[in-house]
């Protein structure tokens, strides 16, 4: 969502507030007030804050990036989650790339059929700080059916011998001058995620930033390269207050998503505890109808994402992978 210096977020205004900034282009920048800075801290990897922040709740910033915000991170999670979950007949196994911060494991684990949830993310240290600072996955992270594992997530993928019904990937965005974007490409998708799903499993990524203009930085070719690898490929977003942007997310399996609304919204009331408050039936129709200028430039997208021709959000990382 774009590079951030904390340092010079935190400044006091002429109202004696004090603001959070993130620079999300050149010449755009997103602030609002805080009320405190309840922890800082930094890990082997990364930089981490919990911020309260007045408009928008708690929200954990990881090396200056707003990564969730308590008031709306739900939206994020539950579009990650649920649709491919919903698509598959019986999701019994799933594995996270990334997801330290709990919540799309909250979100699995309320399916259930689910058995096994594994959690890769490489970051321990974040986990650890998500566990005892964010109270509203602290159950998540205790139920027996989760098992955390730090570990790069390619190379855990690549250890592993069984394959997985759901593979989701709840990764930081592919930013230039850190190896996350690896796990953006084609050959990652072909020769590691595809050979580790089940027959009929289902591959879910966020892809970044999918506004009317922003969509072009990554969201398009990571659609596009995910269409050289599956059959059956479903660009669907939605608004993130928080974010400042519309975001998106992709789906791919090479068995084809045929559910309609009521078909999803059955399945809903079957396989999910609880109520959802954002994603039912008619909501991921209306997230997965894109726009006429996003749809066009989906279709026209040739850019094919390797490790040779990247594409980058805006700003520049560390040498670290930061996995959300």
């Amino acid at each position: 969502m774009g590079d951030v210096s904390i340092s010079n977020g935190l400044t006091n205004s002429q109202r004696k507030s004090c603001w959070y900034e993130e620079e999300i282009e050149e010449n755009l920048r997103w602030c609002f007030a805080l009320k405190s800075i309840l922890h800082t801290g930094a890990s082997q990897y990364q930089d981490i804050q919990l911020l309260d922040t007045k408009p928008f709740g708690k929200a954990l910033v990881i090396d200056g990036k707003l990564q969730s915000a308590e008031i709306d991170e739900f939206i994020y999670h539950e579009s990650l989650v649920h649709p491919a979950l919903l698509n598959h007949p019986n999701p019994k196994t799933i594995f996270i790339m990334g997801g330290g911060e709990g919540s799309t494991a909250r979100e699995i684990l309320r399916h259930k059929t689910v058995e096994k949830v594994i959690m890769c993310d490489i970051d321990e240290e974040v986990v650890d700080f998500c566990k005892s600072h964010l109270l509203v996955n602290k159950e998540a992270f205790y139920d027996p059916r989760l098992e955390l594992v730090i570990n790069d997530a390619r190379a855990e993928l690549e250890r592993r011998e069984e394959v997985y019904d759901v593979i989701i990937g709840d990764l930081a965005d592919p930013i230039e001058g850190g190896p996350c974007y690896q796990l953006y490409t084609k050959s990652f998708y072909e020769l590691v995620v595809k050979p580790r799903l089940s027959q009929g499993g289902i591959f879910v990524t966020q892809a970044g930033p999918a506004g009317i203009f922003s969509h072009t930085e990554v969201f398009s070719c990571i659609f596009n390269t995910l269409r050289q690898v599956f059959k059956y490929v479903v660009p669907y977003s939605a608004h993130i207050p928080s974010y400042a942007d519309t975001w998106g997310w992709v789906m791919a399996s090479d068995n084809p998503f045929t559910l309609n609304a009521d078909e999803l919204d059955q399945r809903i009331k079957q396989m999910i505890e609880g109520e959802n408050r954002y994603l039912d039936g008619q909501t991921f129709t209306s997230s997965s109808t894109l726009s006429k200028a996003v749809r066009k430039s989906l279709d026209n997208e040739t850019h094919i994402y390797t490790e040779g021709s990247a594409r980058f959000i805006y700003g520049h990382g560390s040498n670290a992978c930061k996995q959300h």
